[in-house]
Parts: structure tokens; C-alpha cells; sequence
């Protein structure tokens, strides 16, 4: 097995090498041992990374993507805990079009007010706008 230097890892993953440091701190990682000063990681450790990314974009906590690791480093993906951060997703994205929406809107809109736009006036009762106000 090759290992990989620290730098190498950071390199090829885009993570930076404080992170991985922190993360080895925390158990989400874990070093093969170090050469000189600098850890060493398996090739094993660029999965665990990328798994660990799509995590954080996902809006999972470090904690909870720690426990998406079983014992032995490998992932064990709670599938409910899965469906229901898609299912969240969804709605954010239906929000978010809501908004895109509204916001092309009035920057296309030909009223001379957006509070005068049958249109605008629609897309704020919606609700999705308003409530965040």
C-alpha cells in the first residue's frame, strides 16, 4: 500500500492540511504513521475525504458524519437520515426557485412599482417570500 504525505492529500483532495490535521484530531481520519514530521495517510483516506465533503455540502455536521463511519473507517450511511437531508434539500430548492423566480421578476417587470405588479403581488402572497421576512 502507497501511503501518501500529508501535502499530497491535501493536494488531491482540496482539503486544506489544517483540516486534515483537525480532522484526524477528531476521528474523522486517521494517519498511517508519519515520515519525518509529516503524517501519512492510505489511499483509503481521498474516500473517506470526498465522503466527508459531500457531507458538509449536504449541511451534515462534522459529528454527524462522524457517525457515518463505522469502526473501521468505512462509511455506514444511515439511508433514512439520507432521504430525509434530500427531502430537505428539495423543499430549499422549491424555495429557492420560488425566489429566483420573483427576483427575475422584478428585474424584468415593466411596472413602474413592483407593488403595482399584479404579478409581484401574486409571487409575495405565495407565501414562500413573505414568510421570511
Amino acid at each position: 500500500m502507497k501511503l501518501l504525505d500529508i501535502g499530497e492529500v491535501a493536494e488531491r483532495s482540496g482539503v486544506a492540511a489544517s483540516a486534515l490535521r483537525y480532522y484526524e484530531e477528531i476521528g474523522l481520519i486517521a494517519s498511517a504513521g508519519r515520515k519525518g514530521l509529516r503524517r501519512q495517510f492510505g489511499p483509503g483516506t481521498l474516500v473517506q475525504l470526498s465522503l466527508i465533503t459531500l457531507g458538509k455540502a449536504a449541511g451534515f455536521s462534522l459529528q454527524e458524519i462522524s457517525a457515518m463511519f463505522g469502526r473501521n473507517g468505512q462509511p455506514d450511511l444511515p439511508r433514512e437520515q439520507l432521504h430525509a437531508r434530500a427531502d430537505a434539500l428539495d423543499a430549499q430548492i422549491q424555495e429557492l426557485s420560488a425566489l429566483r423566480d420573483a427576483l427575475r421578476h422584478a428585474a424584468e417587470c415593466p411596472a413602474p412599482s413592483h407593488l403595482e405588479c399584479p404579478k409581484f403581488q401574486k409571487l409575495l402572497q405565495a407565501g414562500s417570500l413573505t414568510a421570511k421576512v
